[in-house]
């Protein structure tokens, strides 16, 4: 596919490119094609190219990603980097902060506090970028992603732009499901805070210290992870539920539980594979159900296929559980 198309677009495409390099645990195979297009024309202009049939995969800073070790039998579009351009951010003339799907969220809760805008400022607790945050309605500290979504610019198949209102999709915690068209992929949002009053800047980027300051002391940033692996029960918390299963610390292989937050999976020594984070996942998830008849649900998203190795040791650690 790369040798067909290659010479109209104007951003780098790769064969066989090693996700491990861009994903956030530091684990996983490798993408049968990757693309990091310059801008949205250019993405575009790939889209238009791409076979109807193709699995495409958009990834921004690799957070909340898990890919097997079997690898991505398909396309990855990467939205952040040096080499990808999907990061324009501005003001609009209507009030609302465009930000592109590979804007980092600490980036936009920035731009938002330096123009006396209030609200944006939990987007600096997510490790991610805008496209990942709108596809899962990321959120942390009482805020969500789509609580300040006025508008969405989608991309389809044929690479045509279009703007979509948040009545187009069903939003709920940690879940987004296109109404219209379920081939369209986040090019970039319109979103709207409110315009703060005089010190409105100040008290916006003390607000941010504060969240940051929470994550160091809380959450093993240190470490190579991909932010909390599941999602909190209804009227609880992932992360107390695994503690008072007594699994700080569990380790399965390389992938261990972190100490210092329940809820992340951590690889400390950068030798965890994707099979055995995986593994350690449904580990913790039986031994919650277990003992607290809760069915924790990843908020991690895991694509790709096994490799034969993979499926032995999926087989041996299922029965042990």
């Amino acid at each position: 596919m790369a040798k067909d198309f290659s010479a109209n677009l104007r951003g780098q495409l790769r064969e066989h490119e090693p996700m491990a390099r861009h994903v956030s645990w530091r684990a996983g195979g490798a993408a049968r094609c990757a693309f990091f297009p310059q801008d949205k024309d250019d993405l575009a202009v790939f889209m238009r190219s791409l076979p109807p049939d193709e699995r495409l995969l958009m990834v921004g800073l690799g957070s909340n990603l898990l890919v097997r070790d079997g690898g991505f039998d398909g396309t990855v579009v990467f939205t952040h980097g040096s080499l990808a351009g999907l990061s324009h951010i501005a003001l609009e003339s209507d009030g609302t902060v465009y930000a592109e799907a590979g804007v980092a969220t600490p980036k936009l809760a920035r731009f938002a506090a330096n123009h006396a805008l209030i609200g944006g400022e939990f987007f600096a607790g997510i490790p991610g970028t805008m496209g990942g945050a709108l596809a899962m309605n990321a959120g942390c500290h009482g805020g969500e992603t789509w609580r300040y979504v006025e508008r969405v610019l989608m991309m389809n198949r044929r690479g045509e732009c279009i703007v979509r209102r948040v009545a187009d999709f069903e939003i709920a915690y940690r879940h987004v499901q296109p109404l219209k068209a379920a081939d369209e992929i986040f090019i970039a949002a319109w979103l709207r805070f409110s315009p703060g009053g005089e010190g409105a800047q100040e008290s916006a980027r003390q607000r941010i210290r504060e969240l940051l300051a929470r994550r160091i002391a809380t959450q093993p940033l240190g470490l190579p992870n991909a932010g909390s692996v599941f999602r909190n029960p209804p009227g609880d918390f992932a992360a107390r539920l695994i503690e008072a299963a007594g699994l700080k610390g569990m380790r399965l292989g390389g992938a261990q539980v972190s100490e210092l937050h329940a809820n992340f999976i951590v690889n400390p020594e950068g030798k965890a594979t994707a099979n055995e984070i995986e593994m350690l996942i449904m580990k913790i998830q039986a031994i919650v159900a277990q003992k607290f008849a809760v069915e924790l649900v990843p908020e991690v998203r895991i694509v790709g296929k096994e490799s034969a190795a993979d499926q032995g040791f999926l087989r041996k650690t299922v029965g042990e559980i």
